[in-house]
């Protein structure tokens, strides 16, 4: 139900290219396209990463274009891409604001996708954050976080197994309305994105999964506690699948500047310093690797799931 292997420290990781943001991309991506998604999609699903991401935002205003940038792919158009030119690896999308649209219509691209890829969708979720996109498609921002909460219940329901999904609920109301294809998966995983106390609380409530947005390693065993301790008191038996995004990564010794928070040197000394998110109660770790050239990019994934990967349940 979680989406990714169970009784081990999984691994996946964001995209490059799809998403540009100052604060994250490589220069190499800025003339990258879809045959270099492609070869770093199969590079993932050949290597045993457990799933491949892709992020959402519809218009980005120009005061936060300097930092965000305005590249977005759409990511259900991304991953279905993907789906075709993989096997294995799940497709995530982390994280979908879909307050931002009509939970039928977010079920009826979401449940095809999963139905096209064999069940391998995992889908993310998050209330957003930029307040001109809400105000453009006519949503209240104010009320992102309502509007969220109610949108994981509509989806729950619109991406089940019933033909004719039911959902009444504050602001959107449905029943009798059919929608095939349904999901390959009898429950779609759906996982929470952000740190903030509303977002803990709506994973604990809400999720399969809980995807913290910007937790240093340093705070994130007070946050699972919390979680834990918000679903223990909504009695929320079902597991929960714990993430982590990971320091920027690079396997061996870099001879060009890769940064001082990259955490860098031998599989081993790698392997070590992972293992302490399993130790906190971490399921799975997003990683994103430096580096100069797509090529560069894919030897980092190969020789990551090679050295480092294998030892991370030591």
């Amino acid at each position: 139900m979680g989406g990714v292997p169970q009784g081990r420290l999984a691994y996946g990781m964001q995209l490059p290219v799809q998403s540009q943001s100052s604060l994250y991309a490589e220069p190499w991506e800025r003339t990258a396209g879809p045959e270099d998604l492609a070869e770093i999609a199969r590079t993932a699903d050949r290597t045993g990463f457990a799933y491949l991401a892709g992020c959402d935002h519809v218009a980005i205003p120009r005061r936060l274009a300097e930092a965000m940038g305005t590249v977005w792919y759409d990511p259900v158009s991304t991953l279905a891409y993907l789906a075709g030119i993989t096997r294995r690896v799940h497709l995530m999308a982390h994280v979908a604001i879909v307050g931002l649209r009509h939970p039928l219509a977010t079920a009826k691209q979401y449940a095809t996708l999963d139905h096209l890829s064999r069940g391998r969708l995992i889908l993310g979720v998050g209330a957003g954050h930029v307040r001109e996109e809400f105000e453009a498609l006519g949503v209240d921002f104010e009320q992102r976080g309502p509007i969220l909460d109610e949108s994981v219940d509509a989806l729950r329901a619109a991406l089940g197994q019933d033909e004719y999904p039911t959902h009444h609920g504050e602001r959107f109301h449905f029943e009798g309305l059919g929608q095939l294809p349904r999901p390959a998966q009898p429950r779609v995983p759906l996982w929470i994105g952000g740190s903030s106390p509303a977002a803990l609380r709506r994973a604990a409530t809400r999720g399969d999964g809980w995807l913290p947005q910007g937790d240093p390693r340093e705070k994130l065993p007070a946050q699972i506690e919390r979680l834990r301790s918000l679903r223990a008191q909504a009695e929320v038996d079902e597991p929960i699948t714990i993430g982590a995004i990971t320091e920027p990564l690079y396997v061996g010794e870099a001879a060009w500047p890769v940064g001082r928070r990259t955490l860098t040197g031998k599989p081993d000394a790698l392997a070590e310093s992972l293992r302490a998110y399993r130790a906190m109660g971490v399921d799975q770790i997003q990683v994103r690797f430096r580096s100069r050239t797509r090529a560069e990019l894919t030897d980092q994934m190969a020789a990551f799931a090679t050295d480092v990967a294998p030892h991370l349940g030591d």
